[in-house]
């Protein structure tokens, strides 16, 4: 490992000891342990999950030596041994290299592990079928906001990925929670984490594409595009929940519409306003980092006003300090909108 990574990455973590101790009495042991857009080293991310260490690296592949001193360096720092592996993600489209010339994980750090965040179980695989951690850490403070802000209500949570944030609201109290997603595999995956807090409330999964279900839900008719006969969807009755989650992803497109942050968010977030209760809370992401937070944030409020559901309180709640950002404009951006 060069020096200047080599000091890069200690500097990171005396940066975050006070944050670290925070988070493990808490019951976490999942963060973010090197940013290196923001801490040195641009397209390298090292984050911990239970027992497990994954580095990635999305510009070029780590040397083996230097993909081993950095492990032992975090391994020493934490005072503890940490399962390896390394995702190289250098190719196109952010591709894992599964034929792992760098580094071939241990038998044990790719078997299904155990993650905690917020004294909640999750699952951890080092590897599975598609890209991305089932976990995404940056959006640990929005998980605890929902977990303190979900007592008695019904929930539903929006391109629900593994369903964390479902999660969270069962074991802040929540009186119903919705987990819907397009994708079977992720839900099944939030099955998963379901049964590793069996002391929560039953979830609710919902397989669907996100444009039918939420327009059943808001009221809307599901619009016939061009012409063309639409796919089979899943059918939902018109109803309204106390807190709604919207964390699309940047892109996507379905026979049933667009998921576009940058050109179109209005779509996404229309119906989404009309499937939240009066005087309910509706809490929407934005996760692209060429968009401003400040005129998303205005973008929102009069798309909401618009509407006929105009905000009565708007705050902003930023990602924890395991993910810096230098100009303060992180690229997870997330609005907490009172109707």
């Amino acid at each position: 490992m060069s020096p200047a990574l080599l000091q890069a990455l200690r500097a990171a973590l005396d940066s975050r000891q006070t944050l670290l101790a925070e988070l493990h009495a808490q019951g976490s042991d999942c963060y973010r342990l090197f940013h290196g857009s923001q801490e040195g080293a641009p397209g390298l991310t090292v984050d911990r999950y239970g027992p497990q260490l994954l580095v990635q690296s999305f510009h070029q592949p780590l040397e083996r030596e230097a993909l081993l001193a950095l492990a032992a360096a975090i391994d020493e720092h934490l005072g503890e041994k940490l399962l390896l592996v390394y995702n190289d993600r250098s190719q196109g489209n952010s591709r894992i290299d599964r034929r792992d010339p760098v580094y071939q994980a241990e038998a044990a750090a790719l078997e299904d592990l155990v993650g905690h965040e917020w004294g909640l179980n999750y699952r951890v695989r080092g590897r599975h079928s598609g890209q991305d951690p089932l976990l995404f850490l940056d959006l640990r403070n929005t998980r605890g906001w929902v977990k303190d802000n979900s007592a008695g209500k019904s929930v539903l949570n929006l391109f629900a990925y593994t369903c964390g944030i479902g999660l969270c609201a069962a074991a802040g109290g929540a009186e119903e929670v919705w987990n819907l997603d397009f994708a079977e595999g992720n839900l099944a995956v939030g099955r998963e984490n379901a049964a590793l807090n069996p002391e929560l409330a039953p979830m609710r999964f919902v397989q669907s594409d996100y444009f039918p279900a939420i327009r059943q839900l808001a009221g809307l008719p599901i619009a016939r595009r061009h012409g063309q006969r639409l796919p089979s969807y899943t059918r939902l009755e018109q109803r309204q929940f106390d807190l709604v989650f919207l964390d699309p992803p940047a892109w996507a497109k379905s026979a049933f519409g667009t998921v576009d942050l940058l050109r179109d968010y209005q779509s996404l977030l229309k119906p989404a306003l009309l499937a939240t209760a009066e005087g309910g809370t509706l809490v929407c992401n934005n996760n692209l980092a060429k968009v401003d937070m400040d005129d998303w944030r205005e973008q929102v409020l009069r798309c909401a006003s618009k509407l006929g559901r105009p905000v009565r309180d708007c705050q902003q709640l930023p990602p924890a300090g395991d993910f810096p950002s230098m100009d303060a404009r992180p690229p997870l951006k997330t609005l907490v909108l009172q109707l």
